[in-house]
C-alpha cells in the first residue's frame, strides 16, 4: 500500500510540475508586455505632451485634444504601473522557476525510494508534507495567499516541514559511518554557513529588497505627476506644466525599465531562496547531529558527500573548510570563505 501510495503521490508531483511551469511562463509573459506596454503608453503621452506645448503656446493653436489625451494615458500608465509594481511578475516568475526545481527534485528522491529501499508509511506521509510544505511556500493564486513581495525585511524561504524526520539507513558498521572527527567537521560547516553564506545573502537581499520598493513607489509617483502636468496643461496652456509632464514621463520609463527590465524583483527572490537553501542546510545538518542513536541516523559516510556536493566541493575541501573554520574561532580570526562554491 505504501508503494502505491508513494506513486500516486509522483502523478500528484508530476502535475504540479506542469502547473507551475505554465504559469510561469504566462507570467513572464505579463512581465514582457506590461513593461511594453506602460514604456509604450508612457513615452507616447510624453512626446504628446512636448508637441502640445511646441504647437500651442505663443501659436494661438488649440491643442486640447493632445493635452488630454496626454492626461488620460499618464493616468493609464499610473494605475497599470501601481498593478504591475504590487504583483511583480519577475519576481512571482522567480517563485514559479524554484517551486518546478524542487518539486522535481522531490519527484527524483521518491524514485529513489521506491527504487532502492522499502518505502513504508513514515515514507508516505513524509512525501505529503513535503508536498504540502511546497505548495505553502510557493503559492499558485494571486489573490488571498500571494507572497508579501515587500515584506519589512528578508525571510529565507522555508519549503520544508518544520518537522524534519530523518532519513533511515541500514548501519553499514556499528558507528553507521560517523566518528567524532565528522561529527566536528558538521558543526563547523555549520557555523560557516551561518556566519558567512547566510548572512551574505540576507544583507545583498535586503539591498535588492529596499532597492525595489524605491523603485516601485517611484514609477506611479513619476507617472502621476505627469498625469497632474498634462491636465494644468489643458487650463492653463503653460509651458511649465508641458515640461513638467514630458520631463515626468520620460523619467518613469526610465524607472519603469530598470525595475522590470532589470528584473530586480527576480533577484530579490533568488536571494531569499538561496537564504532558504542555506537555512535548510543548517536545520538538515544539526536534526542530524542531534540524534543520539547513530544508526538512526543517515550513513556518516553518505551524508557527508551529500554535504559536500551541495556545496559544490570535493570531500576534502569540505574538510579543509571546516578546519580552517576551528583555527580561525581558536585565533580569534575572521573567516575569510564561504561554505559555497556554488552560490
Amino acid at each position: 500500500m505504501a508503494t502505491f501510495q508513494l506513486y500516486a503521490i509522483l502523478e500528484a508531483i508530476a502535475d504540479r510540475v506542469e502547473m507551475h511551469n505554465n504559469i510561469g511562463e504566462q507570467r513572464d509573459n505579463w512581465n514582457t508586455l506590461l513593461l511594453n506596454s506602460i514604456n509604450m503608453i508612457t513615452l507616447t503621452a510624453a512626446t504628446m505632451a512636448g508637441v502640445a506645448a511646441a504647437t500651442g503656446v505663443g501659436a494661438g493653436v488649440s491643442v486640447t485634444g493632445l493635452n488630454l489625451a496626454s492626461s488620460v494615458m499618464f493616468s493609464a500608465a499610473t494605475g497599470m504601473l501601481v498593478l504591475m509594481n504590487k504583483i511583480q511578475p519577475s519576481q512571482l516568475v522567480e517563485e514559479q522557476r524554484n517551486a518546478t526545481r524542487l518539486f522535481k527534485q522531490l519527484q527524483s528522491q521518491i524514485k529513489t525510494l521506491l527504487a532502492v529501499g522499502s518505502p513504508c508509511q513514515d515514507d508516505v506521509n513524509d512525501a505529503m508534507e513535503k508536498v504540502l510544505a511546497l505548495d505553502k511556500a510557493y503559492p499558485l493564486p494571486l489573490l488571498g495567499v500571494m507572497l508579501d513581495k515587500f515584506p519589512a525585511s528578508l525571510e529565507p524561504a522555508v519549503w520544508w516541514p518544520t518537522k524534519q524526520s530523518p532519513n533511515s539507513n541500514k548501519a553499514l558498521n556499528n558507528n553507521n559511518g560517523w566518528t567524532k572527527e565528522l561529527e566536528m567537521e558538521m558543526r563547523e560547516v555549520v557555523e560557516v554557513i551561518k556566519r558567512k553564506d547566510s548572512e551574505d545573502y540576507e544583507r545583498l537581499g535586503n539591498k535588492a529588497l529596499n532597492m525595489n520598493k524605491v523603485l516601485a513607489t517611484s514609477g506611479p509617483l513619476l507617472t502621476g505627476i505627469a498625469a497632474l502636468g498634462s491636465a494644468f496643461m489643458v487650463s492653463s496652456n503653460s509651458p511649465w506644466a508641458a515640461t513638467v509632464a514630458a520631463v515626468a514621463g520620460a523619467l518613469a520609463s526610465a524607472v519603469n525599465t530598470f525595475e522590470h527590465g532589470g528584473q530586480v524583483g527576480m533577484v530579490f527572490e533568488m536571494y531569499r531562496n538561496n537564504a532558504g537553501f542555506f537555512k535548510l542546510m543548517q536545520e538538515s545538518i544539526k536534526s542530524t547531529l542531534d540524534e543520539c542513536d547513530v544508526e538512526k541516523r543517515e550513513n556518516g559516510e553518505l551524508f557527508e558527500m551529500k554535504v559536500a556536493l551541495q556545496l559544490g566541493r570535493s570531500l576534502s575541501e569540505l574538510r579543509d573548510v571546516a578546519k580552517k573554520s576551528s583555527y580561525s574561532r581558536i585565533e580569534g580570526s575572521p573567516m575569510d570563505e564561504f561554505a559555497s562554491k556554488l552560490f
